[in-house]
């Protein structure tokens, strides 16, 4: 198989010492008590290692997942495992015969997300994690929604996935369950709801949401009595924590986190940016059509999915919607 890796690698016997007889990395509380020692965590992280699985892209290693918590807040890491257990990597692994971000691909599930733009067959699909009370995303978000039709129209499909980041902002996580009662009510409504909760963001608390909601759907003509009715129905909020764990499934651990094609991208971007980015995955696509046609070869459509500058983050907007684990010496 052939294959690329960028990667941190180091030596897994315990704190960078060899003995005979060692543990080997696959016995969890060497591997946690190693990691805490290389990454740093504060002693209240709590560290859950999964079961290493093989790896379908680094021959000779295992993909184990480890996640963190610490007051509320979660984060998961994903580690490559020699199967001897001796060497740990952290990292991407790619396939060369495959797009470098397919395993991002392979797990973003969105038959089921509310969309804008192109339809079947788009180039492109970007992939948004979402918080409605994310300073960051409403900025992110309302000059996305200004700028991306008129731009890239029938070239990118955009989704929006639910990603409340509930231990640091008290009221996106029912903001969520009344956007995904809004979606089940309709693409418009949902769209609507969309672009009325960021642009009232400011105004809203967790005491007031309720009533601000009733007030979204007097102007907008939706139901309020529907979407009261659907946010106290556990089906909604199941279905916030599905996205929730597809993120967590993705590393994702900031908000916004937009997936183009697969390819991470983490926080608030300048249009200016981003359209260059949409660009460049336009033109690949159109390569590798062209290459397949030329080769005889016929070409999969890809799954259906969906200038001015967005104001820039300040630095403590953007703090606020990412998820950290405290390290010692007060260093992220």
């Amino acid at each position: 198989m052939k294959f690329l890796v960028t990667l941190l690698f180091v030596s897994v016997t315990l704190l960078g010492q060899t003995a005979p007889g060692a543990k080997s990395a696959f016995d969890k509380a060497t591997l946690e008590t190693y990691l805490r020692y290389s990454e740093l965590w504060i002693p209240q992280v709590t560290v859950k290692i999964d079961d290493p699985a093989p790896s379908t892209i680094l021959n000779g290693f295992s993909e184990v997942w480890v996640h963190l918590s610490y007051n509320g807040q979660t984060k998961d890491e994903q580690y490559y495992v020699s199967r001897d257990g001796k060497n740990v990597m952290r990292g991407s692994a790619f396939h060369i015969d495959q797009s470098p971000f397919q395993s991002n691909v392979n797990l973003l599930k969105e038959e089921t997300q509310p969309s804008f733009g192109a339809g079947a067959g788009a180039p492109v699909t970007l992939v948004i994690f979402g918080d409605f009370q994310c300073p960051v995303c409403q900025k992110e978000n309302l000059e996305l929604r200004k700028n991306l039709p008129a731009a890239f129209g029938d070239k990118v499909r955009v989704y929006f996935n639910d990603y409340p980041l509930k231990p640091i902002h008290p009221w996106a996580m029912k903001a969520s369950v009344y956007g995904r009662c809004a979606y089940k009510e309709s693409q418009e409504t949902f769209w609507n709801y969309h672009d009325w909760i960021y642009e009232k963001q400011n105004g809203i608390t967790l005491e007031n949401l309720d009533a601000k909601v009733q007030e979204f759907a007097k102007e907008k003509n939706a139901d309020g009595a529907k979407l009261t009715a659907c946010a106290a129905d556990k089906a909604a909020t199941d279905d916030v924590e599905r996205n929730i764990a597809m993120g967590h499934s993705l590393s994702v651990n900031a908000t916004p986190t937009m997936f183009i094609n697969g390819r991470k991208m983490e926080g608030a971007m300048d249009w200016n940016i981003l359209s260059q980015l949409l660009q460049i995955e336009i033109n690949h696509a159109e390569e590798i059509a062209k290459a397949a046609k030329a080769a005889g070869l016929v070409q999969p459509a890809p799954a259906e999915n969906g200038s001015s500058q967005t104001a820039s983050a300040s630095q403590g907007d953007d703090k606020c919607c990412v998820v950290e684990m405290p390290k010692l010496g007060g260093k992220k």
